[in-house]
């Protein structure tokens, strides 16, 4: 399916690229508005900047608001900028509130007011309510249409009301049951609704062990909830237990993307709202940061080396040997490290079982240590004749597998007390340490015993 998806768009891509060369617009234009606006979203991304105008241009513009929440913020403030005030209004309208929320936050001032002035107060209210929270908490994420229902009335009332209604909000799988003050007491799977008999009492057949979150929970503690208990929806409630919202899993997905593309973006110091094909010299600017940190931690690297020139200039094979130490030390690391940011954001890892997994680890490390110290050391053996080279190199690796592994669980839990993102931070700080530790562990024992 995903082979599919990609080259349906590589077609699309094709077809509005020939059309925006040859001028033949009409049958780009009904490709582009047939497409789903998460579909548009992703073309507009694949799309070279200069292009993007041209096909915003060629929309139909009735779903905008849904087109602009798909892409990523640097792409979204471009399109922005070319979209005149009642268009963003427009855009705003018909977005359920947690979405009007995200793309309010992004909007001009201006903007913001009139989409503001131009809705009821209930609306407004429920609008409000979510932006007094932070946007990666359950009361940023939360949709303020809940349906409630009263534990003491029969399904049969239930079900009539549900058909006064008319219609259900997106995603709804149960409803919420609530005393007179609207305090939380739990849910009303609709399975439950259409497979009891009528004459039941909510209470009889409600689920009340399903704890609502609050309206602080973080954001990755919500998406590790609804993949461990399956859920599809979720209330959420203030500090008095009140009911405020409910979560939904669409909700929860956009959630785990975020953090996977966070995590795979920050091991390169990138953004995950990077756009592909931005502007080169912002693109240049922002890597130059990262770029400018790895050159110092690389200039560190070479001073340990330049500490041991003279055993360098008279045993040249040193030098040959270095990058086999380095490059060993910094995979081994990288692996624990990885575990470990991962069992961070997962909650598997915590102040409880962290000497438990350091212990592990250090086992680990020092095993692959001594299996690859030994081949290594019958490598240089083989290849250079010399033994005490074989046996300075393989302690040396030795060392710096254990160093790699204390340093791959250290440096998340301590970047995570400092409230660093370990994502972030901890490849360049692992990669320091191991190339540090392993050059001047293998030099230094060659001069204490090959000179």
């Amino acid at each position: 399916m995903p082979d599919t998806v990609t080259q349906l768009q590589d077609q699309t891509l094709k077809v509005i690229g020939d059309a925006l060369q040859s001028g033949t617009m009409q049958r780009a234009r009904r490709i582009l508005n047939a497409l789903h606006p998460a579909e548009i979203a992703n073309l507009l991304e694949a799309l070279p900047h200069s292009q993007r105008g041209i096909v915003w241009n060629m929309l139909d513009h009735d779903d905008d608001g849904e087109i602009l929440l798909n892409v990523g913020d640097e792409v979204r403030n471009g399109l922005i900028q070319l979209m005149d005030s009642d268009a963003l209004v427009s855009a705003t309208e018909g977005l359920e509130m947690d979405d009007l929320a995200d793309l309010l936050a992004d909007l001009p001032d201006t903007v913001t007011e009139q989409a503001l002035a131009g809705m009821d107060y209930q609306d407004r209210q429920r609008l409000e309510a979510v932006l007094a929270y932070d946007e990666d908490t359950a009361g940023g994420l939360m949709n303020t249409d809940t349906v409630t229902v009263r534990r003491d009335v029969t399904l049969d009332v239930v079900l009539r009301y549900l058909r006064t209604r008319g219609e259900l909000p997106h995603a709804t799988d149960s409803l919420f049951v609530v005393d007179r003050y609207d305090h939380y007491i739990g849910t009303l799977p609709l399975t439950k609704v259409l497979t009891n008999k009528p004459t039941e009492l909510v209470r009889d057949v409600m689920i009340d062990n399903v704890e609502a979150f609050s309206s602080q929970t973080e954001a990755n503690i919500i998406a590790k909830s609804f993949q461990d208990l399956d859920l599809v929806s979720a209330a959420v409630v203030d500090e008095k237990n009140k009911l405020i919202g409910r979560i939904t899993v669409d909700d929860v997905v956009d959630v785990i993307r975020e953090e996977a593309e966070h995590s795979v973006f920050s091991m390169a110091g990138l953004s995950e709202e990077e756009d592909l094909f931005g502007p080169v010299v912002p693109s240049t600017r922002r890597r130059a940061v990262w770029l400018g940190v790895n050159l110092a931690t690389a200039f560190l690297a070479a001073w340990v080396i330049s500490l041991f020139q003279p055993t360098l200039e008279k045993i040249i094979v040193l030098a040959i040997l270095i990058p086999v130490v380095a490059s060993m030390g910094g995979i081994a690391g990288s692996q624990t490290l990885t575990l470990v940011i991962r069992g961070i954001a997962t909650g598997q890892v915590g102040r409880s079982n962290s000497k438990l997994l350091l212990t592990k680890e250090l086992a680990v490390g020092f095993l692959n240590g001594m299996v690859w110290a030994i081949v290594v050391a019958i490598v240089v053996v083989l290849w250079f004749k010399d033994i005490k080279m074989g046996g300075i190199i393989a302690a040396a690796m030795a060392a710096n597998l254990m160093c790699a592994a204390l340093a791959g669980v250290t440096i998340p839990i301590i970047l995570r007390k400092l409230k660093i993102d370990p994502a972030l931070a901890g490849g360049v700080v692992l990669t320091t340490i191991t190339d540090v530790i392993g050059i001047f562990a293998f030099l230094g024992l060659a001069t204490w015993l090959l000179l």
